[in-house]
């Protein structure tokens, strides 16, 4: 008798100490699972910042060649004006407030004086602002509810851009003619030197998340 009441203990006490274990894993799963979540939340977070400097280093080359080889504006009736020409830097163009942006501070090359120059310098651009005409004209993305998600979601996302002209450059352009054929000729252009961010957070001065790219383009003359 005493045999069995001995083996209900025993048989009670594993079955509670099976069910802590089970408490455990089950428990240590949904950390996992919470962690992993957030883990691909971030990971989706970076990516995008990524692409939206990837925007903003093609959205100074934009610039850099519409300066260039823009079209002849009207500057009052009856008279044109040719603002085109070789894109050349400013002075003090930054300086003072902007020279604390947490994009400008990231680029560890840059110059730090008082005379520091570049063409232009355009901070705090809403990425958002970009692609709203996409967003409002695009079909099959879901609820109204998912498409003000995801407004609100890009609207954290800003970039800002400036460059640099950093002196002639040499490059090989290639083309063909009916007399000669194709073949490559050694040109003379004008290298800047591109530096843009990507920026991620309601507060462009304090972002969340912050990506630097930098690339040199070269417009011929």
């Amino acid at each position: 008798m005493s045999n069995k009441k001995n083996e209900k203990g025993f048989t009670l006490v594993l079955s509670l100490v099976l069910l802590l274990a089970m408490s455990l894993m089950g428990g240590g799963l949904v950390v996992i699972a919470s962690s992993d979540h957030q883990s691909n939340n971030s990971s989706d977070q970076y990516q995008q910042t990524f692409y939206v400097a990837e925007h903003a280093l093609l959205e100074a080359e934009k610039r850099l060649v519409e300066n260039m080889m823009g079209p002849v504006i009207s500057a009052s009736a009856g008279r044109n004006e040719d603002i085109r020409g070789i894109p050349t830097n400013r002075e003090n163009a930054v300086s003072g407030l902007d020279q604390t942006t947490p994009c400008y501070r990231s680029f560890r090359n840059l110059s730090r004086d008082a005379g520091f120059r570049v063409y232009e310098h355009i901070q705090d651009v809403s990425f958002y602002d970009v692609i709203e005409p996409i967003l409002m004209n695009a079909t099959g993305l879901g609820s109204a509810n998912d498409i003000a998600n995801e407004i609100n979601n890009l609207e954290n996302y800003h970039y800002e851009f400036f460059s640099i002209n950093v002196g002639s450059a040499d490059y090989k352009s290639a083309g063909m003619s009916l007399k000669k054929g194709s073949g490559t000729t050694q040109r003379t252009g004008s290298a800047y030197r591109i530096y843009g961010c990507g920026i991620m957070g309601n507060n462009p001065r304090r972002p969340e998340i912050l990506i630097p790219l930098e690339t040199i383009a070269i417009i011929s003359h």
